[in-house]
C-alpha cells in the first residue's frame, strides 16, 4: 500500500513539475515579445583596390580568417614606378628651373637698386611673377610625386579589420579595376542580430532589454545579449510609381490584416567558445522584460 502512494505521490510530482515548467515557458512566450524571424549580421566591407592593373600575387585563399594590416593581393607595380619615378624627375626640374628665374628676378633687383632707369617696373615684374610662377610648379611638383607615392603604395592591398575574407574569385592576372570591388571582408568583431518584430510587440520593446538568442545551428545553447535599437523604418510596399505615374497600389483583403515586422538589433554579449557566428545564420529571439523596468513602472 505504501508502495503505491510513493508511486502515486511520484507521479503526481513529476504532473506538477511538468505543468509548472509548462507554465513557466507559456509565460515567458506570451510576456516577453520573441520572433522565429531574425538573422546574424556583421559589417560587410568590399575591398577595391584605389588602382587599375593586373594583379601579381594572390595573398589569401576564399574563407581564410586575416588580420588587419595582412596583404590581400597585389597589383603589379611597374607602371606606377615609372610614373613616380617621372614626378620625381619633375620636381627636380621644376625646383633646377625656380633658381634659375630667382636668379634673373634677383639681377634685375639688384640692377634697378643701383639704377632705377636701368631696369623698367614692368620688367621688374614681369620677371617676379614668373618667379612666383616657377615657386607654384614646385607646389604643384611636389603634389604630382605624392600622388605618385600613394599609387604605387595602392598597388598592395591589406585587411583594414581582423575578419573573414569571402568571395575570392581572383587569380594571377586577373585585372584589377580601381574602385570595383574584388572580394569582400567580413569584421569578425562587428556580429550582431537583427530581429524582424511585429509592430503590435513594439510596445514591449526598449532600447537595453535584455535579450535571449538562439542560432538554428545551436540550438541547445542560447546567447545572451541586449535591446541596442530598434529600426525607425522599412521599405513600402504600395506606392511605387505605375502607369501614366499614378501611384502601383496592391489590393488589401480588409479582414486579414498582417503586422508588420520591424527590425531590433540585438547586440550580443560573449559567446560560448564552440559558437562560430556566420552572416546569414537564422535566429530565434526572445526580449525578456527587465525587472528594472518593472519596479520602475510600479513606482510611477
Amino acid at each position: 500500500m505504501a508502495k503505491k502512494l510513493f508511486i502515486i505521490l511520484l507521479n503526481t510530482l513529476i504532473i506538477g513539475g511538468a505543468l509548472y515548467f509548462a507554465y513557466q515557458k507559456y509565460e515567458a512566450y506570451f510576456n516577453n515579445p520573441w520572433t522565429r524571424d531574425g538573422q546574424v549580421r556583421a559589417n560587410i566591407i568590399k575591398v577595391a583596390p584605389r588602382v587599375s592593373g593586373p594583379i601579381t600575387e594572390v595573398a589569401i585563399k576564399d574563407n581564410q580568417f586575416v588580420r588587419q594590416g595582412d596583404l590581400l593581393f597585389q597589383i603589379d607595380p611597374s607602371t606606377y614606378e615609372v610614373a613616380l619615378a617621372q614626378a620625381d624627375a619633375s620636381l627636380k626640374r621644376a625646383k633646377v628651373n625656380s633658381r634659375g628665374k630667382k636668379i634673373e628676378y634677383d639681377r634685375l633687383k639688384d640692377i634697378r637698386a643701383k639704377d632705377k632707369g636701368a631696369v623698367s617696373h614692368k620688367d621688374l615684374s614681369r620677371r617676379q611673377i614668373t618667379y612666383e610662377e616657377s615657386l607654384l610648379a614646385i607646389k604643384v611638383s611636389e603634389e604630382q610625386l605624392k600622388a605618385a607615392k600613394l599609387n604605387l603604395k595602392f598597388t598592395r592591398i591589406y585587411a583594414t579589420v581582423d575578419g573573414y575574407v569571402s568571395n575570392v574569385d581572383i587569380q594571377l592576372g586577373t585585372q584589377a579595376v580601381a574602385n570595383q570591388p574584388l572580394l569582400a571582408l567580413i569584421d569578425s568583431n562587428s556580429f550582431w542580430v537583427f530581429g524582424y518584430f511585429r509592430e503590435s510587440q513594439l510596445p514591449q520593446i526598449k532600447a537595453g532589454n535584455s535579450a535571449m538568442v538562439t542560432l538554428m545551428s545551436h540550438p541547445d545553447q542560447p546567447i545572451e545579449g541586449y535591446v541596442e535599437s530598434i529600426g525607425w523604418g522599412i521599405a513600402p510596399k504600395d506606392g511605387k510609381v505605375g502607369y501614366n505615374l499614378l501611384p502601383d497600389v496592391n489590393p488589401v483583403f480588409q479582414w486579414i490584416r498582417l503586422a508588420q515586422r520591424i527590425p531590433v538589433r540585438i547586440s550580443l554579449n560573449a559567446l560560448p567558445d564552440d559558437i562560430d557566428l556566420r552572416f546569414g545564420l537564422s535566429a530565434s529571439i526572445m526580449v525578456m522584460q527587465d525587472e528594472k523596468e518593472g519596479e520602475k513602472e510600479g513606482e510611477k
